[in-house]
């Protein structure tokens, strides 16, 4: 299992490099060419709220993305550390206080989740004291497939 660890501060402008550093790896890892769109849209979607979130709650501590290739997936976490009770109304992933200084935060929040889950066909969120996560994850091609391909 070979894993790639990124933290960046929160700031929008390493989003677009979280995307890249994303895409080259799900690349490496096997992932249908067709579906790396699908991953640096998603990834980049993942990153902005996380983003978001730290940048409305005064969180100064690092987003972190974690790319993992497994035998037959690759997944990606992206981590913000915003303290929340948990999914409230209901909703995996949404957080129980909405920031007081921003009532639009929270649209944008399960906006930005709906895009994600659109995209993706396995995805975990969760949220709690230490923070959210998404989990994201994606089918690889089987290291014979590869072989047969370059023989």
């Amino acid at each position: 299992m070979a894993t790639v660890e990124l933290r960046f501060s929160a700031q929008p402008e390493h989003v677009r490099t979280a995307r890249l550093v994303a895409a080259a790896v799900a690349r490496r890892a096997g992932v249908d060419e067709a579906v790396l769109d699908e991953v640096r849209l998603a990834v980049g979607e993942a990153c902005s709220r996380a983003v978001g979130l730290h940048r409305s709650n005064g969180v100064t501590t690092p987003i972190r993305v974690v790319l993992t290739e497994e035998e037959k997936t690759f997944s990606i976490e992206v981590g913000d550390e915003v303290p929340g009770a948990g999914a409230a109304a209901g909703v995996p992933g949404a957080r129980a206080e909405a920031p007081a200084e921003d009532g639009d935060a929270d649209g944008e929040d399960e906006m930005g989740l709906a895009v994600i889950r659109g995209l993706v066909d396995d995805v975990e969120v969760t949220a709690g004291e230490d923070g959210g996560t998404i989990r994201m994850s994606w089918p690889t091609a089987p290291a014979e497939a590869d072989a047969d391909v370059l023989s």
